[in-house]
């Protein structure tokens, strides 16, 4: 089945896709209202937080051993990247055109019930996330970027109308287990003690790097490379957690440590870095490879996972027992396979981070 394009509906928090379905009864969930999903109780499974590449508001939203986010600033607002020259190779306007797919009978059928039935995926997001995983495009009304692309293909795939919904990092716990999304795109890493809890369904690798002004006459990539440096860390973030334990295994080996730096916001790590106050910026891969393409001053260096000195990945989150994982996997596979996914990846800078294949995670079968 080829993948197709349509033309998006101009619409915040939800996009259906134009497809023909098998008659069905809609239920009151697929009915359910798409406003903020802003409850006041709180669970934050273990937030890795990541940088905001688009300016104002508070980002509790993280990843977790995946790639994930700081509780940096980023008010969803769409592709501010600290100023300095422009290199603008993605585009982030709200009337882009959206990649789409095509349904696979075989894979819907593996649905659960209750869903098939509805005929709507329900996807929460990180409403106050960085570009470019979700974010408001440049008309400040559409929510655009490489998780809700994916979510979106992979409803297509199952034969499902796609529907968004809004969270935060803190709510999106305890707003999947009370049944309010089918599934959550939020870069979430997969570890232990979510496998507690939740099952996925893999779409992405999980990597940090360090963003340097172009140029610089060093590499950063491991605890060697940062010896006597001065490194930018967002706080109490994976990323600062991997950066105290490599000053541990300097200063054991009798080298000098990194000095860390800890700024308000990414707008002032930005200034800092282009000004030469400090000779890096520890973030995930994702939200600094968006900067870098749009800045002539910045360049990326190193690799590391996420997980370090594990291993991760960033997945698509269901409530444990679902039964959505093993059909939400079989989609991207499909999806991998014909291309799409790819071209997802491509749009928004993150073929780096594409995997080969997706599979469930559960914890039976982490």
């Amino acid at each position: 089945m080829t993948p197709h394009a349509h033309t998006p509906h101009a619409h915040t928090l939800r996009a259906h896709a134009s497809r023909a379905h098998v008659p069905r009864t809609l239920s009151r969930r697929a009915l359910a209202a798409t406003g903020l999903l802003l409850p006041l109780s709180a669970l934050a499974a273990c937030s890795d937080p990541a940088p905001a590449a688009a300016g104002g508001g508070s980002d509790g939203a993280g990843s977790s051993g995946g790639s994930g986010g700081s509780g940096g600033s980023d008010g969803g607002s769409a592709a501010s990247d600290g100023g300095g020259a422009s290199g603008g190779t993605i585009d982030t306007s709200g009337t882009q055109e959206l990649i789409r797919s095509t349904a696979d009978e075989e894979i819907a059928a593996l649905l659960p019930p209750e869903i098939a039935e509805t005929g709507t995926l329900r996807v929460g997001i990180n409403g106050t996330s960085s570009a470019p995983l979700s974010f408001l495009a440049d008309d400040n009304e559409t929510y655009i970027g490489s998780e809700i692309d994916i979510a979106r293909i992979v409803a297509d795939k199952l034969g499902l109308e796609f529907e968004l919904k809004l969270t935060t990092w803190e709510n999106w716990p305890l707003k999947l287990e009370a049944g309010e999304f089918d599934v959550v795109h939020a870069n979430i890493g997969i570890n232990a003690e979510r496998l507690e809890k939740f099952d996925f369904a893999s779409y992405r690798a999980a990597y940090m790097s360090f963003l340097v002004r172009e140029g610089a006459d060093f590499w950063l990539e491991d605890a060697e490379s940062l010896s006597g440096r001065i490194i930018a860390v967002s706080p109490a973030t994976n990323q600062e957690r991997i950066l105290t334990d490599w000053n541990a295994e300097l200063e054991a080996a009798g080298k000098e440590p990194a000095e860390l730096k800890h700024y308000s916001s990414d707008a002032d790590t930005l200034l800092a870095l282009g000004a030469g106050r400090v000779d890096g910026y520890l973030s995930p891969f994702a939200s600094l490879s968006f900067i870098a393409s749009r800045r002539e001053d910045f360049e990326l260096q190193g690799r590391i996972n996420a997980g370090w000195p594990d291993e991760t990945l960033v997945a698509g989150t269901f409530a444990a027992g679902s039964g959505l994982a093993e059909p939400y996997a079989a989609a991207l596979d499909a999806l991998i396979e014909e291309g799409t996914y790819g071209q997802v990846m491509d749009r928004w800078l993150l073929s780096e981070e594409a995997l080969p294949a997706s599979r469930a995670h559960t914890q039976e079968n982490p």
